[in-house]
């Protein structure tokens, strides 16, 4: 009897799925990225623990570009949806702001306390607060941009998926494209797996979302990336959910990015010259040089 697909026992699930266990020494990977974020805070403008909505989670870093009017690049961080904060993804500013992009990082409440009904929900509510304050860092409100990695992968897929028209009263086109990072596009897997006891998934839950289930009939730009140092069903569920994205005729990419795991593969996101980060900018319009602050 299977689990899931071809996977008959937990321990199979999780090999695939655990990845702090892959990691030689994990505290060392979460503290470079707490040195880059560090340095982000210090050398970037920023506005730290803008309040987006009611609860005491829901609440922005935001890195403004140096002139009006820049397009705003929402970024929803990962940890299963149980851990971290934006303040540990600030770096991702680095790559960005001086090339002229607003950039907003995102928190929100974690599992057990909350389910992840209720973390989409706030992200989407996080779209709805920039379309009315994105003025104020600079930004331009009619051009918002999604970029989530691991847990924020899942999450900014749901939100291209959103009917922002009807939900929300927004431009359908609300959002411009979305750049989905080592994401889990099926929690069916996770039911079956450590995480379980934290993330409480149920079937319902999960074919709520999955954004697998739940793709829309009209989005935005999609690019799906993944690491070919990720665990093979990280790199499957990446295929199998743009390969689904594309058959339901939506635009969108694939990249498969050599030489990165999940956990470097944002790296690059820090380093305004980077490939990477350039490949981004270019599929939002940024193809320009360098701006100076």
């Amino acid at each position: 009897m299977y689990l899931y697909r071809k996977f008959q026992t937990q321990a199979e699930i999780d090999a695939q799925y655990n990845l702090g266990a892959l990691l030689a020494n994990p505290q060392q990977v979460f503290d470079g990225y707490d040195t880059l974020s560090a340095r982000a805070r210090k050398t970037l403008q920023c506005e730290l623990d803008v309040r987006y909505g009611p609860t005491m989670d829901e609440r922005l870093d935001v890195f403004p570009a140096a002139r009006p009017g820049a397009p705003i690049l929402l970024f929803i961080h990962g940890g299963y949806w149980r851990a971290f904060s934006q303040r540990e993804f600030s770096f991702v500013a680095s790559g960005f702001v001086p090339h002229g992009v607003t950039v907003a990082l995102s928190n929100y409440s974690l599992c057990p306390r909350v389910t992840i009904n209720e973390i989409t929900r706030q992200n989407r509510a996080v779209i709805a607060w920039l379309k009315q304050h994105g003025r104020r860092f600079n930004g331009d409100p009619g051009n918002i941009w999604v970029m989530g990695h691991s847990a924020g992968a899942q999450q900014a897929a749901m939100l291209v998926s959103t009917d922002w028209r009807a939900d929300y009263g927004l431009p359908a086109d609300v959002i411009k494209g979305a750049f989905a990072i080592s994401g889990v596009y099926d929690l069916e897997p996770l039911r079956h797996s450590y995480l379980q006891p934290v993330l409480q998934l149920d079937h319902e839950l999960i074919r709520r979302q999955s954004p697998i289930h739940n793709i829309p009939h009209r989005a935005p730009p999609l690019q799906v990336h993944v690491g070919t140092g990720e665990p093979g069903e990280f790199r499957r569920q990446s295929r199998d959910f743009q390969r689904a994205w594309r058959a339901a005729g939506l635009p969108g990419n694939f990249y498969l990015r050599p030489g990165v795991d999940h956990f470097s593969i944002v790296h690059d996101l820090a380093q305004p010259g980077s490939a990477y980060s350039a490949r981004i900018r270019s599929a939002m319009g940024m193809r320009g040089k360098r701006l100076r602050s």
